[in-house]
């Protein structure tokens, strides 16, 4: 089937090309009736505006790249549909990819926006070795990065504060009269993971609690893998009254095998979650949980990479969000027989 041109919209409407053109810009050098005469010829047509062509003349593709390690994560799902929003607000189409935490992966897919000539990229690192893999790409396009992977960097990031969280997530605990606080799902090779266990660190040595840690001996964090976790967990005997989990998913798993064992929650365990995801409020979970603003995170990252694209002269930014603490009811006062 052969493609509708703007040649062939021109021929229908019996106007120039240049015309239609100015018709399809919006400019103001041609009358509101014949605009709209045209538009709505296009329409008819099933006129397709050859973007390519556009990038072209225009120098921009109003395209941004989002680069996430595993888009099946609820946080990451729900983290690229308000970047979505947010881009889209502000005249933007986004082109979504998974790295599945894999170097190798993400540095082809950072190829593959460059290739594809996207006005910048927004990229979750998968992991602290991101930085130094792309580091030769970084000079040819404007990029920002989400998330805590990378630290001291001269590169634009948005995070929140990942360590602060975990603090107030201790205090919180303490405030409830705990002194026996697992800190579940502690991951290697993350420094989000990393900076929230030594949060929880720190809270405990300044309340003057002993650390107690569940770690996370699977790649990922998952429902499935906090679920495996918590059912190995399960088995001995608790020498705990909360648990604070690394992750809502990682707390979503403890719920499910809590269950199972006949552990209630919170009144023989609190359980603490961390990032709000969506399914942290349903009725039946209703958990408390440190919440990362990803709305607000999506909106920074958005006006950071397009203050990068719209000024060659724009340094790099680092923004840290202020955690909160959202009370639900998977928390309680430590049992009496503690």
């Amino acid at each position: 089937m052969k493609n509708v041109t703007i040649k062939d919209v021109a021929k229908a409407a019996n106007v120039s090309y240049s015309t239609v053109s100015r018709a399809l810009s919006g400019s103001p050098e041609i009358s509101a009736d014949t605009r709209e005469r045209i538009l709505q010829l296009c329409k008819e047509m099933n006129y397709t505006a050859n973007t390519v062509a556009r990038a072209m003349v225009m120098k921009s593709t109003k395209l941004l790249g989002l680069i996430l390690t595993d888009v099946n994560n609820p946080f990451m799902s729900e983290l690229a549909y308000h970047i979505d929003r947010q881009a889209r607000a502000r005249g933007y189409n986004i082109i979504l990819c998974n790295s599945s935490r894999n170097p190798d992966q993400e540095r082809e897919l950072f190829e593959l926006m460059i290739g594809r000539q996207v006005d910048g990229v927004m990229l979750f690192p998968s992991g602290p070795e991101s930085y130094e893999t792309l580091r030769p790409y970084l000079d040819r396009i404007p990029t920002v990065f989400i998330g805590e992977n990378l630290r001291e960097v001269p590169e634009s990031y948005v995070s929140v504060g990942n360590y602060r969280g975990a603090y107030i997530g201790v205090e919180y605990l303490h405030s409830l009269g705990h002194r026996d606080i697992l800190y579940f799902g502690r991951r290697r090779g993350s420094t989000t993971h990393q900076l929230r266990a030594e949060g929880y660190a720190a809270a405990c040595r300044d309340l003057g609690l002993v650390p107690q840690y569940c770690n996370n001996t699977f790649p990922l964090t998952s429902i499935k893998y906090g679920y495996q976790l918590a059912k190995q967990l399960f088995t001995q005997k608790p020498a705990y009254t909360a648990i604070f989990a690394a992750t809502d998913t990682n707390a979503l798993g403890i719920m499910q095998a809590a269950e199972e064992r006949g552990i209630r929650i919170p009144e023989d365990i609190s359980l603490l979650g961390f990032d709000n995801i969506r399914d942290s409020g349903l009725p039946r979970i209703d958990l408390t949980t440190i919440e990362q603003p990803k709305k607000m995170m999506a909106s920074m990252a958005v006006d950071s990479l397009l203050d990068k694209i719209q000024s060659e002269l724009a340094g790099y930014v680092h923004r840290i969000l202020t955690p909160a603490l959202i009370e639900r009811s998977s928390c309680g006062p430590c049992p009496k027989r503690y």
